[in-house]
């Protein structure tokens, strides 16, 4: 199965996209671990990316297109599988991908979309509080800290990350609806878009996309 996983930033897209490839046995490629694993190993494609976020810009398409292609490439990739997450991020990525997986003879089976309003992505991230010492998450609604302030596993201090504040939350929701949501109209003139009421808990939403996954799946044996 090849899979990509869209949403705006809150929507769940990470636990959902651990859930979903460990369901299926798919490989799960973040653009952002696999930048980071290039950066690491030090390749021609990580010191072409670390050139352009040593000075702060954004790094270019071709180069995050070319770390996609060296993983979607292996042998163990094409055998298992994929769920993509955190790209395609634009129309011109998405063109991009059409053409690597016609090169690499492969074809998507479906675009899962998580949807979520602005209001309650706002919401969840607003609350959302992170240790500074572990990196657990809590949410002062959800899943509060037992003592204010304090992490229940190590004691730490818990605080706001900068992109969890309002006035972030909505610029990041901004360039998602400019730049991922034509994304949406792209794959479903192709036929290919599952949406997802993203506003439910975490349990929810993960048997709403495996009933979907599990149709698809039956429509495939049966073709």
């Amino acid at each position: 199965m090849r899979l990509i996983l869209l949403g705006p930033p809150g929507a769940g897209k990470g636990t959902q996209a651990q859930k979903i490839a460990r369901e299926y046995g798919l490989y799960h490629l973040s653009t952002g671990d696999v930048l980071r694993e290039a950066l690491e190993a030090g390749t021609e494609l990580g010191r072409q990316a670390k050139a352009y976020i040593d000075k702060g810009e954004l790094v270019p398409d071709e180069v995050v297109i070319g770390l996609v292609k060296e993983k979607l490439g292996t042998p163990e990739v094409s055998a298992t599988g994929f769920l993509l997450d955190g790209f395609p991020r634009t129309l011109a990525q998405a063109k991009a991908l059409d053409a690597l997986l016609e090169e690499l003879d492969q074809e998507l089976d479906a675009v899962v979309n998580l949807e979520v309003q602005p209001l309650t992505i706002v919401d969840r991230l607003a609350k959302r509080r992170v240790c500074k010492q572990c990196k657990a998450s809590f949410h002062l609604e959800f899943n509060p800290p037992i003592v204010a302030g304090v992490c229940d596993y190590c004691g730490g201090e818990l605080y706001q990350r900068s992109d969890d504040q309002e006035e972030t939350i909505l610029r990041r929701l901004n360039v998602y609806q400019q730049q991922t949501e034509p994304l949406i109209t792209y794959y479903a003139q192709q036929d290919l878009v599952i949406n997802i009421d993203g506003e439910r808990s975490v349990d929810e939403v993960s048997r709403l996309i495996g009933e979907q996954l599990a149709e698809l799946t039956n429509k495939h044996d049966c073709a």
